[in-house]
């Protein structure tokens, strides 16, 4: 099958876009990457989401115009994903959607927002869609997230050594795959969240992020707001655990900054040693040998450079290295939760999200055609190999 995979993450700068080839043979996922695009959101989608994220109060007319809009958007971008990622045809679309909130008491989820409508992408590709690929692992007592650890488990399930996957995106989570032990999986707090947050605040919104890490590289670290912000509750919760902007949004950052700021550049160095910090720590206690890093935050040499000091003498490498594209690994990943729904496969694994049983990710939305489903494979795959596109 071609799967489609379609994402956006909590910058929400607009959307991922994946195309890939799967094959189930036996215990094996064979995945082969087509390529991917990200397509920005428009201006007025982009500020119309941004305004209506916690802890900003809203309207039941903003909440469906924004699922609206966000639909049609993902409807065109899986058409123009189709046309230049998959030569034409695919079988099926996997939209993750816009996260908008994640409900969450002390470790318990008790739901979980993501806009999209899923029809405007069924009748734009006359695909049948897989969307809202977190709710089933919620409703089983999961925390929806990270979803991720699914990938992570089966690409590096099977390594001599104990390895993580490391995704900073808005929100930092970790993967650790330990051999015959059961894999943990967990959000280890903010990102690039606050380092976004603090950058819109020093630049009156010009800037929505830190380029190269600029500031963080002017600045210095400040002592007594590292350790108010490392103060937080959330770092001693044992995972399972997970996290969002309803927790560490802008609003977490003017607060503890009510008291005083720091210089701009101390204030973005102070930010980047605070998710460094956090990530380290949260692995420490699995003494992993390898971390496989991806997401946004890769991409600040600042935040990459603390994270390999502080990991130390764990190596950082990157998905690459496995096959996989690091801009393009969410969206890669959703794809496969869409094929491994369509065969009847779990998307989600218990030890890693909390959830009483691996339940199949998402509700299935019909294309043009009567929606006809596989029968559902009598063997639960658990090794993913990434093969390299044919010339």
């Amino acid at each position: 099958m071609i799967v489609l995979g379609l994402s956006s993450g909590t910058s929400t700068d607009g959307i991922d876009v994946a195309a890939a080839r799967f094959t189930l043979d036996a215990g094996l996922v064979r995945l082969t990457p087509l390529g991917h695009l990200s397509l920005a959101y428009s201006p007025e989608l982009r500020d119309a989401i941004r305004a209506a994220l916690p802890p900003a109060r809203t309207t039941m007319h903003d909440v469906c115009a924004i699922d609206t809009h966000i639909g049609r958007e993902f409807a065109a971008a899986a058409r123009r994903g189709i046309r230049e990622l998959a030569g034409g045809t695919a079988d099926l679309v996997a939209s993750h959607g816009q996260t908008v909130y994640h409900w969450v008491s002390g470790q318990t989820v008790n739901g979980t927002l993501q806009l999209g409508q899923p029809a405007w992408i069924a009748e734009a590709t006359g695909l049948p869609v897989v969307s809202d690929l977190r709710s089933s692992d919620v409703a089983a007592g999961g925390q929806g997230a990270p979803l991720a650890s699914l990938l992570d488990v089966l690409l590096l399930r099977g390594r001599a050594e104990r390895a993580a996957a490391l995704n900073i995106g808005g929100i930092a989570n970790v993967t650790v795959v330990r051999g015959g032990a059961e894999p943990v999986a967990f959000d280890t707090g903010p990102g690039n969240a606050l380092l976004d947050a603090a950058a819109r605040r020093v630049t009156g919104g010009r800037a929505h992020h830190d380029e190269d890490g600029a500031l963080a590289r002017s600045g210095r670290v400040d002592p007594a707001l590292l350790e108010r912000l490392l103060a937080e509750p959330y770092y001693r919760l044992p995972p399972p655990k997970t996290t969002g902007l309803e927790l560490f949004g802008a609003d977490y950052l003017d607060a503890a900054l009510a008291h005083g700021a720091p210089a701009d550049g101390d204030l973005l160095a102070t930010l980047v040693e605070l998710t460094a910090t956090t990530v380290a720590e949260a692995l420490r206690p699995y003494g992993v040998t390898e971390v496989v890093a991806s997401g946004g935050g890769t991409r600040n040499p600042a935040l990459l450079e603390r994270l390999t000091h502080l990991l130390s003498p764990a190596r950082i490498s990157a998905p690459e290295d496995l096959g996989l594209d690091s801009d393009a690994k969410e969206s890669y990943l959703f794809a496969l939760l869409g094929f491994l729904t369509w065969h009847g496969v779990a998307g989600s694994i218990p030890a890693c999200t909390g959830a009483r049983r691996p339940v199949m990710a998402g509700r299935v939305t019909p294309g043009a055609a009567p929606l006809r489903l596989p029968e559902p494979t009598t063997t639960v795959p658990d090794r993913l190999r990434v093969d390299a596109p044919a010339h």
